[in-house]
C-alpha cells in the first residue's frame, strides 16, 4: 500500500459526540422479524463492530441505516440528520461497502470510480483526480485500465471499498469486508480500516469474524436472531473471564468416541472442567492455574498421546459462546459455507 497520509484520503471533523444514534429499531420481512427493537449508539471517530451468525441482522441493519431499506419503526440519526426524513442529506456523510461488490465488470477500475464519484456530484476534474488518488493508495494504479471483472477477489474488494471512499465520507459502513479473500488480502484490508480509524473516520463494521472484531474494533455489539445480545467495550467485555484459566489439549487421535474418559477425568479432577471441542481437541478449565505434568500423567495412562498442550488467555470468543449459546465452530462453518457460494 502506497505510503501517504489517509488524511488526504478521507476528511474528518472529529469530536466526542454520537455521531449514528439507534433507538428501537425494528424491520420485518412477512413474518420473519430481522431487527428486533435494537437500540445503540457510536461515537464520532470510533471503530464499531457488529458481531454474529449468517442471519443475525447485521446486514439489515446496515440497510436501514444507510436508507437502502426502511424500517418499520424506530429512529435514526447520523450526526443528527433523521435518514428515514432526511435520506438523500444523508447519503453524502456515508459510504457503504456491501457484502458483495456492486461495481460494473465490464468497466475499468477507473471508470468505476469515476462514475461512483459522479453519483455524488463531483465535477470531472475532482473525480478524475480522486479516482487515481485511490487507486495508487490501494496499490491498484497498474490494475487502473483493467476490467473490473478481471481483478482478482481481493483486488475487488479493495476496489468496492476505495469506491466506499471517493466522496471523503464522514462515515463508512464495511458489510463482511474481508469474507471471501486470501488471508494476504485480508491482512491488508485490516490495516487499512485501522488505519483509517486512527485518521478519524467512524467506522461501523459486520463480522462472523470473532479475532477479526477483537483485533479491529473499539466497542463490539453481539447480535443473534435481530436483537443485540450485549455491547461494550473489548476490555468490559473480557472482564468475566478475569481469574479464569484454559489449557487447550491436542492428541494424536479422536478422543471424541472415548466416552468412559470424561468420567475418569472428572474422578481424577474433580476441581477442573473438562470441555471437547471436537475430534482431537480438548480445553481443559479452571478457577486456578492449572499444573501440566498431571494431566499428562493421567492421559498417558489412559492410552491417550498428548501432541500439545497451550495456555489460553481470555478471548473474545468464550465471551461470544457464554453470552449468545452459539459456538465459534458452528460460526466457522457458516463462513465457510457462505464463501464457498461464489465469494
Amino acid at each position: 500500500m502506497a505510503e501517504q497520509s489517509l488524511s488526504k484520503i478521507v476528511k474528518n471533523d472529529v469530536d466526542s459526540a454520537d455521531i449514528i444514534v439507534v433507538r428501537n429499531l425494528y424491520k420485518s420481512y412477512g413474518p420473519v422479524r430481522a431487527v428486533d427493537g435494537i437500540s445503540f449508539s457510536v461515537g464520532e471517530g470510533e471503530l464499531f463492530g457488529f458481531l454474529g451468525p449468517n442471519g443475525a441482522g447485521k446486514t439489515t441493519t446496515i440497510n436501514l441505516l444507510t436508507g437502502l431499506a426502511r424500517p418499520d419503526s424506530g429512529e435514526i440519526l447520523l450526526a443528527g440528520l433523521d435518514v428515514r426524513k432526511n435520506p438523500a442529506a444523508a447519503k453524502f456523510m456515508i459510504g457503504v461497502v456491501p457484502d458483495e461488490s456492486n461495481l460494473y465488470p465490464e468497466l475499468s477500475g477507473f471508470d468505476n470510480l469515476c462514475f461512483c464519484a459522479a453519483l455524488y456530484g463531483l465535477k470531472k476534474a475532482e473525480r478524475r483526480q480522486r479516482a487515481r488518488q485511490l487507486l495508487e493508495f490501494f496499490n491498484l494504479g497498474e490494475a487502473a485500465d483493467r476490467k473490473f471483472g478481471d481483478y482478482s477477489k481481493g483486488m475487488k474488494r479493495q476496489l468496492t471499498i476505495a469506491a466506499g471512499l471517493i466522496h471523503q465520507p464522514r462515515i463508512l459502513f464495511l458489510d463482511e469486508p474481508t469474507t471471501g479473500i486470501d488471508v494476504a488480502s485480508a491482512r491488508q484490508i485490516r490495516k487499512l480500516i485501522a488505519g483509517l480509524n486512527r485518521e478519524g473516520t467512524t467506522i461501523f463494521l459486520t463480522t462472523h469474524y470473532i479475532e477479526e472484531a477483537e483485533r479491529l474494533c473499539q466497542r463490539i455489539a453481539f447480535i443473534v436472531s435481530g436483537r443485540i445480545v450485549k455491547a461494550d467495550n473489548l476490555e468490559n467485555l473480557l472482564q468475566p473471564l478475569r481469574g479464569q484459566y484454559s489449557l487447550l489439549l491436542t492428541f494424536s487421535e479422536d478422543i471424541e468416541t472415548r466416552a468412559e474418559l470424561q468420567f475418569a477425568f472428572s474422578a481424577a479432577f474433580p476441581e477442573l472442567v473438562f470441555e471437547p471441542i471436537h475430534g482431537r481437541e480438548l480445553r481443559i478449565k479452571s478457577t486456578r492455574p492449572i499444573a501440566v505434568g498431571p494431566l499428562v500423567r493421567f492421559f498417558e495412562e489412559q492410552g491417550c498421546e498428548i501432541l500439545e498442550a497451550r495456555r489460553l488467555h481470555p478471548s473474545l470468543e468464550e465471551v461470544f459462546v457464554r453470552l449468545t449459546g452459539i459456538e465459534a465452530e458452528q460460526m466457522k462453518k457458516e463462513k465457510e459455507k457462505k464463501e464457498g457460494v461464489g465469494r
